[in-house]
């Protein structure tokens, strides 16, 4: 082999293994039969844990994602807005939600319960020139300096000339939209060596503490060659809290593309995951009854989204929710029926790794979390029948979106199979042999006999009720041995879908399918 085969040979070993480094930063590492990531919007650590323990483990939620745990920007003369998390002043682990302590107790506590936590990084940027100057950890900054003492960070880690992103970069001047500062805050400059230790030792510690990944906010303002070597730089998950060996941090880049923008999703795929807000509103358009739900058949790729693997898919996120990235059209707890269906689908076919909201209720879109008297946030209160008080949504709490969890759990690696359709917006499929998942968004019954795929028996249903003491509180379905079933799923019903899945059978059939009014 000559010297320039040598050379070839190692090129090929360098890309190789570069692929292989970075293809890792898609896998969330979830524990064995779990699924589904929830992002817990502004609760605090104690809280957090405490869920993991009572709920989310029990009920087979694979991971957590967490609000921004580094100190910032406290905006009382704002009434603490929610967005003043994405201020930061420094990289301390003080926040409303928690210490330092706190924070690692959570950790520790969530993996215990097989549940995995996810940090919202905010690493672009700092604070803007708020007329407040003290943070969450007491720390001050001198803005109009581009002085952070407590990280610290000068004027020359930020981007220059100082500029500000304009609307109609976004569609043709990429580079304004990756130097420029975002709303205002002060834009880091990732190529900068100090800059890129700074973030590299903040999430390595947080790594260090026992997290499993994170979500990189605001990725489509930074460069993603830049992006890659922090990514680089992370050290392996932490043993110590149960991840494999060599296993890589999940990571999930926050890009918002629906086509024609100067900066594209597709520039950060090769890194790691990014986040398909095209999902929420094309299931969101579907499920208003905007588009027939037939058309579902091929979702996935064909509807123009990022390869499975790529995807982070969700509904709304709490940008969305308000009306900001993009928002809009996609629909939220405030619209529950197609709300809960629209999950209901997110989560029983397999494309994408799905993430569910648990919101806190709003009026004005700038409210933050709720809080007492002097602006601590206060804990969700757990009502008699699940539900969340104080003010919290708390969807994943809600009988037909944990159950969903469930369903996919059951469902595994399984393919959509058996797809009907009326033609119209009543859809039903299976996963594999494991599940089975009926839909209708039209005017009148679904009652049909139809093939689930699953073994003779019969089954809960697990949105209309929960199996308790081998009975169904909702509707049953008998499976024949042929596989099939009479399916039924009213017009006016309080949920247009029904679901079955191995695990929740009763032996005995006591209870007769029933209509849910609305």
């Amino acid at each position: 082999m000559g010297s320039s085969d040598l050379g070839l040979h190692g090129v090929i070993i360098v890309v190789l293994a570069l692929i292989t480094v970075i293809s890792t930063h898609k896998n969330p590492h979830y524990a064995p039969n779990r699924s589904v990531n929830v992002h817990l919007f502004e609760w605090r650590w104690d809280d957090i844990a405490d869920e993991c323990e009572r709920f989310l483990g029990p009920r087979g939620f694979g991971g957590i994602q967490v609000s921004p745990p580094n100190e910032n920007v406290i905006l009382r003369n704002y009434n603490r807005p929610w967005w003043e998390r994405y201020q930061s002043m420094s990289y301390q682990l003080v926040t409303r939600s928690g210490d330092e302590r706190q924070f690692a107790n959570m950790v520790r506590r969530c993996n215990n319960a097989g549940v995995r936590i996810y940090v919202d990084a905010v690493i672009n940027h700092m604070t803007g020139e708020p007329a407040e100057n003290v943070g969450t950890a007491g720390n001050t900054a001198r803005f109009r300096e581009w002085y952070y003492p407590a990280v610290p960070y000068r004027r020359e880690h930020f981007n220059w000339p100082h500029c500000v992103i304009q609307g109609s970069d976004y569609q043709n001047n990429a580079w304004r939209v990756r130097n420029c500062e975002l709303v205002g805050l002060k834009d880091l400059n990732q190529r900068d060596e100090h800059v890129r230790r700074m973030i590299v030792n903040f999430m390595n510690h947080l790594i260090d503490l026992g997290v499993a990944g994170f979500r990189i906010d605001a990725a489509k303002h930074m460069w993603p060659e830049d992006l890659q070597v922090i990514y680089s730089r992370l050290k392996n998950l932490n043993t110590a809290h149960g991840f494999p060996a060599n296993a890589r941090p999940y990571i999930y880049q926050e890009v918002i593309d629906f086509g024609g923008e100067a900066v594209s999703r597709d520039e950060y795929t090769p890194l790691a995951a990014v986040t398909e807000f095209k999902v929420g509103l094309e299931l969101s358009n579907a499920f208003r009854g905007n588009n027939a739900l037939r058309w579902l058949q091929s979702w996935g790729p064909q509807w123009n989204l990022l390869a499975s693997g790529d995807a982070l898919t969700f509904i709304d996120n709490h940008d969305n929710e308000r009306g900001h990235g993009g928002g809009g059209g996609v629909l939220t707890y405030k619209q529950g029926r197609p709300y809960r269906a629209a999950i209901a689908f997110l989560l029983a076919h397999p494309y994408g790794e799905p993430q569910i909201m648990s919101s806190f209720a709003f009026l004005d879109s700038e409210v933050g979390p709720p809080m007492d008297r002097n602006q601590n946030i206060i804990p969700p209160a757990i009502n008699s029948d699940g539900t969340c008080g104080n003010g919290w949504v708390c969807q994943h709490r809600w009988r037909q979106i944990f159950a969903m969890v469930g369903f996919r759990n059951a469902a595994g690696r399984t393919a959509v199979t058996n797809w009907w359709d009326n033609g119209n917006s009543q859809i039903a499929f299976c996963r594999g042999n494991n599940g089975f998942v009926a839909f209708n968004n039209n005017q009148w019954d679904l009652n049909l006999t139809l093939q689930t795929c699953l073994p003779a028996g019969t089954y809960c249903d697990v949105i209309s009720g929960n199996k308790v003491n081998n009975s169904c509180q909702g509707k049953t379905v008998r499976v024949g041995s042929d596989g099939r079933a009479q399916i039924f799923v009213g017009a006016h019903e309080y949920d247009m879908m029904l679901a079955i899945h191995i695990g929740p059978e009763v032996r005995s059939s006591w209870k007769y399918s029933v209509k849910f009014q609305e």
